[in-house]
């Protein structure tokens, strides 16, 4: 029984995904479950899952391709096994030959299939099966990690990842290239053109100022394009998509802003002396994340304008409170939601919150964790950002940004005291949020932060 493949669906208002990389090939037997390839769109890098155990018996997308979801990318023959690959099928007896001479004789051959572009051949490497360590584990990498490895001959079983789980980050690769790793010896070539020339001038700028570059535009996957001191290199699907959703909701959305700061002296306090104890107990680390979600799900029951979407002339207001996290990828940046936020105690915020963040940086999140966010929360303040104005995640009608926590002399009863303090900011939707529901909102959380009073142990 032939299965399709599909491309699945990775997110509100996501209608197409990139292929990035095959981890199978035709003929390869796989399992229900097992990656089977990754894709990329602007919200997700994800590897996806066979839908059914068997033979892949057709690939019918490439890597490179953008096409829509719902589009058939391969066929697994569900019945199928090892022996249903084509080269195992049996020889034809000589009599069935000289019976099927005639009738062979009076078809015209097929055309042979044309020559693969030089491009499918670093595709078909790309889409080599993943590379192990000796301890047998999977060397885990992204696209982008693994051609860089190709380009400088890097073994990337030699490489020690900085990433979550040993995930080796471009920023390990460009290191290992730096401490002196082997690079491949230049291939023979024609003289470069003009448009990879290094000492060609850039081509005159288009519409906008824009450049226009017929390598930059059809680079997949990404090619480093030099102009004497300059480096050019074509966004990722992921950064088009963002850029293209970052610019649409400016466009839709008037974004106002609220900034206040709170005092997170007693939160860190109780962080510090329970952080060891709550790892031991719970096995999860004990971060300030889970008191901003909670001290929001609060704020949001206190005033549920803030958790709604604006749908033309209608104000959606949501029942539940689903929280989108952004988490920074070393590829660029998604929001995993943590749902039904309101029903979930400490503990379970806390869990959540740390098992969404390692399975994105692990290409592990499913399609259904990464849609239907109500709010949005994101923390510039743990890369030491004192305070950000972010832009608002469609199709929310606020996100709160939260600044570094950092020990300031503050006044207390007339005197000064250092206290721990955080930069509070919200952006919000004024078609729909105004600046009085947005001040006491932010002074809502902050009043929760403040007077925290429950127990994480």
């Amino acid at each position: 029984m032939a299965v399709d493949v599909i491309m699945p669906q990775m997110g509100e208002s996501i209608f197409e995904g990139t292929i990035t990389r095959w981890l199978k090939k035709p003929g390869d037997r796989v399992e229900r479950d097992e990656p089977l390839f990754e894709i990329s769109t602007d919200k997700v890098d994800a590897e996806i899952p066979a839908p059914s155990a068997g033979v892949l018996k057709e690939i019918k997308v490439t890597e490179g391709k953008t096409v829509p979801i719902q589009t058939v990318v391969a066929v697994i023959d569900a019945a199928g096994g090892a022996a249903d690959a084509p080269a195992a099928a049996p020889a034809p007896s000589p009599s069935a030959e000289k019976a099927a001479a005639p009738k062979a004789a009076a078809t015209p051959p097929a055309p042979a299939p044309p020559a693969p572009a030089p491009p499918a051949q670093a595709q078909a490497a790309a889409s080599a099966p993943p590379a192990m360590r000796d301890n047998g584990q999977k060397i885990r990498s992204s696209p982008l990690v693994r051609k860089l490895a190709k380009e400088h001959n890097v073994d990337l079983a030699e490489v020690e990842g900085s990433g979550a789980g040993g995930r080796i980050s471009k920023r390990d690769i460009l290191a290992a290239v730096g401490s002196g790793g082997p690079r491949p010896a230049a291939p023979a070539a024609a003289a470069p053109s003009a448009a990879t020339s290094p000492s060609a001038p850039l081509p005159p700028p288009g519409p906008g100022g824009a450049v226009a570059h017929p390598v930059l535009e059809n680079a997949v996957p990404r090619e480093r394009i030099y102009f004497g001191n300059y480096e050019a290199q074509p966004m990722s699907v992921m950064r088009q998509r963002i850029a293209e959703h970052m610019v649409a909701s400016k466009h839709v959305s008037p974004h106002v802003y609220s900034i206040d700061e709170a005092d997170m002296t007693r939160i860190a306090k109780l962080r510090e002396r329970s952080k060891a104890a709550f790892e031991t107990k719970y096995g999860t680390k004990l971060t300030f994340m889970p008191f901003f979600v909670r001290a929001c799900v609060e704020a949001l029951r206190a005033f549920p304008t803030v958790n709604a979407s604006a749908d033309a002339a209608t104000v959606v207001l949501h029942r539940e409170i689903n929280v989108g996290i952004a988490v920074a990828l070393d590829w660029g940046l998604i929001v995993p939601v943590l749902k039904n936020a309101e029903e979930k105690n400490f503990l379970g915020l806390a869990r959540a919150m740390n098992d969404l963040a390692e399975r994105a940086r692990a290409k592990k999140l499913k399609p259904e964790e990464v849609q239907e966010s109500t709010f949005s929360i994101t923390n510039p303040g743990v890369y030491g950002g004192l305070m950000g104005l972010p832009v608002i995640n469609q199709p929310n009608v606020a996100i709160l940004g939260i600044g570094a926590i950092q020990k300031r002399p503050m006044v207390v009863d007339d005197a000064i005291a250092i206290r721990s303090m955080v930069y509070l900011t919200l952006s919000y939707d004024h078609r729909v949020v105004d600046g009085a529901v947005a001040h006491q909102f932010v002074g809502k959380v902050k009043a929760y932060l403040e007077g925290w009073s429950e127990e994480v142990l």
